[in-house]
């Protein structure tokens, strides 16, 4: 099914519509002018990873609630108002008695998967006095009152947070990698502090080094131009430049043969870019900032591309961006090398963070110390005491032998 393998990535249901609704234009291509692939079997491909802390809860729900036949009718025929809406969880009452089975059961193992979770992270704090009932209700894709049944409230629940929590995505992914590169200029200018004047000048020189090293290389191509495009069907599939066809290249590029290009066969198109800026033997090159810039090309893609922000592109839209100015003549693509992340005062107030952290680490291994130090000054009073005990015992034992004299001639004691 076309819409189990999207529905992941763009909170399953939203996009449901123009799955089933939408078919792939029929394209002829030559199959002598590309370099062999090997098939893919698209009912092996598996749904990837959305990176929701209830990935797994999600896809398990899918798969159940694509077994009911009359709820996959309804889903092809709604369109996305009615999916976000959610007047289409109110079909839920009608799929089968076995498949409410299947996901009552799901719900259950997921409140316990959820309630081990509260309980490790309290045990990790020692605190035995909160309400775990209370914190359940932080976890906003299922209904929590009700823990054994999973209702058209689940549901419901379970698009919202998927939808609220993908749409952030991409805007958490920023502030992570933004703390990363603190992170990585902050321990730069701590070790710089442990040298002498000129190791610290020969590290700075390096460091320069390094960095005009990484930024020498050849141009990048604006993602999702007629450019670059072109460079990777001549490059990665083998044609020549001269024959490029967006519908066919659309066709080439669509793995799974799903009439949509996702966002990770859309990230596959900017491996040649990304090899002209980092290559794994080098030392200048951060394989962290090629992830990073990897996923901003497929997010300005996918910005101008995907004109109705369901995470995927149609032919349609593929088709209309080729006819944009910007496809022919695009703006110069800036490199993660040409940016500047974060200020002095940013990376500052990151710095002074840290050191609130690290002293409230200390405060705590000092505490935890001070306890190991106690219970060893128990310990060793403990074992003083046993010690003094065994003593005693052993006196008074000599003592009782002392006052037991030796058996008199006629086989009596004399005390």
């Amino acid at each position: 099914m076309k819409w189990r393998t999207i529905l992941p990535q763009c909170c399953f249901f939203l996009v449901t519509c123009a799955l089933t609704a939408l078919e792939a234009v029929p394209i002829d291509i030559d199959k002598t002018k590309v370099k062999a692939a090997q098939p893919v079997d698209s009912a092996k491909i598996e749904p990837p990873d959305t990176g929701l802390y209830y990935d797994e809860y999600l896809k398990q729900v899918i798969d159940v609630l694509e077994t009911d036949s009359h709820f996959r009718e309804k889903l092809q025929k709604a369109d996305i108002e009615e999916i976000k809406s959610g007047r289409l969880s109110k079909e839920l009452d009608l799929v089968s008695h076995h498949v409410r089975t299947k996901l009552d059961e799901l719900k259950r193992q997921e409140v316990a998967r959820l309630r081990m979770l509260i309980k490790a992270k309290l045990d990790s704090f020692q605190d035995t006095g909160i309400d775990h009932h209370a914190l359940l209700k932080q976890f906003d894709h299922l209904n929590h009152l009700n823990p054994n049944k999973f209702e058209s409230t689940d549901l419901d629940m379970l698009i919202k947070a998927a939808t609220s929590d993908l749409e952030h995505y991409d805007k958490a992914r920023h502030e992570e990698f933004k703390k990363y590169e603190m992170m990585k200029e902050h321990e730069r200018r701590e070790y710089l502090k442990t040298l002498s004047e000129e190791k610290r000048k020969e590290e700075e020189s390096k460091f320069a080094e390094m960095k005009k090293k990484h930024e020498n290389h050849p141009k990048v191509n604006h993602p999702g131009s007629k450019d670059q495009l072109k460079e990777v069907w001549e490059e990665a599939d083998g044609l020549d430049p001269n024959d490029f066809d967006p519908k066919t290249f659309f066709k080439l590029h669509d793995v799974n043969s799903d009439g949509f290009l996702d966002e990770q066969e859309l990230e596959a198109l900017f491996t040649k870019e990304l090899e002209k800026v980092y290559d794994p033997k080098n030392e200048e090159d951060d394989m962290v900032e090629m992830e990073e810039e990897r996923l901003r090309m497929r997010e300005h893609v996918m910005n101008e591309v995907d004109t109705n922000k369901d995470r995927l592109v149609t032919l349609e839209e593929f088709l209309k961006a080729t006819e944009k100015k910007e496809f022919l003549e695009p703006d110069s693509w800036e490199t993660l090398d040409q940016q500047q992340f974060f200020t002095e005062e940013e990376l500052k107030e990151y710095e002074n963070l840290i050191s609130v952290q690290e002293s409230k680490l200390k405060e705590k291994a000092d505490e935890l110390q001070k306890q190991k130090e106690d219970l060893q000054r128990q310990h060793e009073q403990l074992e003083a005491q046993k010690l003094e005990y065994h003593q005693v015992v052993q006196q008074m034992e000599q003592k009782k032998l002392q006052q037991i004299s030796p058996s008199a001639p006629g086989g009596e004691s004399k005390i």
